[in-house]
């Protein structure tokens, strides 16, 4: 897997491995592509590193990264947020990554993994704001009662 240009793979405070900035990276600019391999609902495969995704029928579709992506942290305070797209006509995903505010040299660089309440899990990232469960905050409120009581922050309602 080639390296991707302005970042570098290190050692995270959060989580395992992670990427930081070799330069800075403007509010709104975009910070790099992610390239994978496309499955669907019903193919066995290892969902770890895949953005999850709709197809033209509303069906669930996996982009599993295959680069160095892969490696881009969860937080609950992110400094990038992913934009993924299905391209139906060419079977494939668009992923992009896209800075939310200025991303200093040294930096992680990380987005928000919003997952689903139903797999959601408990959240290591530190972040001043961090929720204490890597969930889309529209879901917290179906989030089961043990990851429930992680919660850092107020449900809604």
């Amino acid at each position: 897997m080639g390296r991707i240009e302005g970042l570098e793979v290190v050692r995270s405070r959060i989580h395992g491995y992670g990427m930081i900035a070799r330069r800075r990276f403007a509010k709104g600019e975009l910070v790099c592509y992610g390239d994978g391999v496309l499955w669907r609902d019903d193919e066995e495969f290892d969902d770890t590193y895949a953005l999850i995704l709709e197809d033209e029928h509303k069906q669930p579709l996996f982009w599993d990264l295959a680069d160095q992506t892969r490696w881009l942290n969860h937080s609950c305070d992110p400094n990038s947020v992913v934009d993924a797209k299905f391209i139906p006509a060419r079977e494939t995903v668009e992923a992009a990554w896209t800075a939310l505010r200025d991303i200093e040299i040294g930096e992680e660089v990380t987005y928000d993994y919003a997952f689903a309440a139903s797999v959601a899990e408990p959240c290591y990232c530190g972040a001043a704001a961090c929720r204490g469960v890597i969930v889309d905050p529209g879901e917290i409120d179906q989030l089961p009662d043990d990851l429930r009581r992680r919660l850092t922050i107020k449900r809604a309602g």
